[in-house]
């Protein structure tokens, strides 16, 4: 089942919403071993409520170290993917994580125009909390901060387009 979410392309995706536009269900309920997606019939639509259900670890890169973590593509339906990050600032970057673009689309740092900011810089996160969203297709993909910690920065601008993988925030684990 793995290698056949891996391999859906929008328009398998489009098809499905289609399908389920034409059932009288409000709601998909789909889980596999690496994610949970969520979809509900609203009037002004469908919306998405998704999490993914591995684990991030915080390596120390060490003094000195330039390495970046690239994790690979999420699957679909991915709510966001945290990586371990060195910024090339030494000691500084060590015990960053990455919160990264499930999927390419407009990130959001509010939950709706004029509404306040999930976070701000210095704020503390835990793992399960709603940092961001990333707009996909029509489709509202809950950030999760993946780890709990105190946002160190913020890298994208509100409604600024993500590209998948792109890092939208990073947050120092505690």
């Amino acid at each position: 089942m793995d290698s056949v979410m891996d391999d859906l392309t929008n328009e398998d995706v489009a098809d499905v919403l289609a399908l389920l536009d034409s059932l009288p269900y409000d709601e998909l309920d789909l889980q596999t071993p690496r994610f949970r997606l969520v979809l509900r019939r609203t009037p002004d639509g469908w919306t998405q409520s998704a999490e993914t259900l591995a684990t991030p670890a915080v390596l120390d890169a060490g003094p000195g170290s330039d390495e970046v973590r690239v994790p690979p593509a999420p699957p679909i339906g991915a709510r966001g993917t945290h990586a371990p990050v060195s910024d090339g600032a030494g000691a500084g970057g060590a015990g960053l994580v990455a919160v990264r673009a499930p999927l390419p689309g407009t990130f959001y740092r509010a939950p709706r125009p004029g509404a306040a900011p999930f976070v701000e810089v210095g704020s503390q996160v835990g793992a399960e909390d709603v940092v961001g969203i990333v707009e996909t297709m029509k489709l509202m993909n809950s950030v999760t901060a993946g780890v709990a910690g105190t946002v160190a920065e913020i890298c994208l601008q509100n409604a600024e387009f993500a590209a998948q993988g792109a890092t939208l925030l990073r947050i120092r684990a505690d």
